[in-house]
């Protein structure tokens, strides 16, 4: 049984990956697209097209943990990936890319909460090897993103038509891969409007648990920057040190992945899961790095300091992560933990889309706006400080729990 399960881990990382391949790609393929079609301020039009994606997470998160509760997870990625799929398709017809990526923003929304809910069913209680699990699947899972997004900054320049097929394919490949991933059945019994009038009063009841609050908001402070950076280093660059090509592009946002995933290997050595809280030490580093990396000395330099935001973000979010899905999964089941998690990590990331929208619109330089995006994530990671003395007792707990599963 156990050999299954780590057969399933590396299925799910397979699978996993090809996914994540694809949505990065495309978001570069989509810049290239708009580019190729004339438009004179391409990075600018991403805004748009990332907050097209991040609605969808907002607007379905009190359905797709039910959904993804109430049948096998297995079969939920799989029409994750075709809805992707499908978003992929539209921009063959010609449609607005803001719409095509919206609706592969739905195929990830209803894909997310299964992806992380199988690792849980894999690992069942052994909250090591989960921690372990998830460390290897995001390591893997932001490798796919930087592959995908130097993948997608390549197939940009050479052929966005060439990039958008090989996209699809990737989700194909990835739908084919889902059947083998042993989980658990699903409830039958969940019904989608009684979970939908539950969800809000389960994100409050998480929300009440220090250890839970401090991980949500940590997260979401996380993802929320990470999300504004991806396209604000893309304008910053253009402007700053007159990188414009796409693949160039990608190169430089795109070394924030490998930071990453060296961040996912570190983290279980530099914050054990016994001593998650310690994480917010890492929240502050980043902070301290987005500073330095507006300054416009070289490319070679932001490389290096972008490298490092991922090392120190990563180490910063993956023993949150763990323990939001461990308890997560306990008080309201492994699918609406993860689709909790999202809503609040998208309302975020949302909100700083709009705040850095907004900030431009006025007539903000791009490195101001950057700077003040820096300066609300210290604001949160002061915050999630200031949580830490509130849960003492669920900190011995985890740490009978870690012992136990040893």
């Amino acid at each position: 049984m156990k050999d299954k399960r780590y057969q399933s881990l590396q299925i799910l990382n397979i699978a996993q990956m090809l996914s994540a391949f694809a949505d990065n790609a495309i978001f570069f393929v989509i810049l290239g697209l708009l580019a190729s079609k004339g438009f004179s301020d391409p990075e600018g039009e991403m805004v748009m097209v990332q907050a097209g994606f991040l609605l969808a997470y907002v607007l379905l998160a009190p359905f797709v943990g039910t959904f993804a509760d109430k049948h096998r997870k297995s079969h939920v990625l799989v029409v994750g990936n075709l809805i992707k799929a499908a978003g992929v398709g539209l921009l063959f017809s010609g449609i607005s890319p803001a719409v095509s990526y919206a609706l592969i923003g739905l195929g990830a929304v209803v894909y997310s909460p299964a992806k992380y809910g199988v690792l849980v069913e894999i690992c069942k209680d052994a909250i090591q090897m989960l921690m372990k699990a998830n460390a290897k699947l995001e390591s893997s899972t932001i490798a796919a993103i930087l592959l995908g997004t130097l993948a997608g900054g390549f197939l940009a320049t050479f052929s966005p038509s060439m990039g958008m097929l090989v996209c699809m394919a990737l989700y194909v490949i990835s739908i084919a891969l889902a059947p083998f991933i042993i989980c658990d059945e699903g409830n039958s019994k969940l019904r989608y409007g009684s979970s939908a009038r539950e969800f809000l009063r389960e994100v409050r009841w998480m929300m009440s648990r220090p250890t839970l609050r401090f991980s949500l908001f940590g997260t979401s402070a996380f993802w929320m920057t990470s999300a504004v950076l991806r396209i604000a280093f893309l304008m910053w660059l253009s402007q700053y040190l007159q990188v414009t090509d796409p693949f160039q592009q990608s190169m430089v946002v795109g070394i924030t992945g490998v930071g990453i995933v060296i961040g996912a290997i570190l983290a279980p050595k530099l914050v054990p899961i016994a001593k998650f809280h310690q994480s917010y030490l890492f929240g502050f580093l980043m902070v301290v790095v987005i500073v330095l990396a507006v300054i416009p000395i070289h490319v070679y330099l932001t490389a290096v300091l972008l490298l490092l935001v991922g090392v120190f973000g990563a180490v910063f979010i993956i023993p949150m992560n763990t323990i939001v899905q461990d308890e997560g999964k306990r008080m309201v089941g492994s699918g609406k933990t993860i689709a909790i998690q999202n809503f609040c990590e998208n309302i975020l990331m949302l909100s700083g889309i709009g705040i850095f929208q907004y900030l431009l619109s006025v007539g903000l330089d791009v490195q101001i706006a950057i700077l003040i995006i820096g300066a609300i994530l210290g604001g949160f990671v002061v915050y999630i400080r200031s949580l830490v003395s509130q849960f003492n007792g669920e900190i011995h707990d985890q740490e009978m729990r870690s012992v136990s599963s040893r």
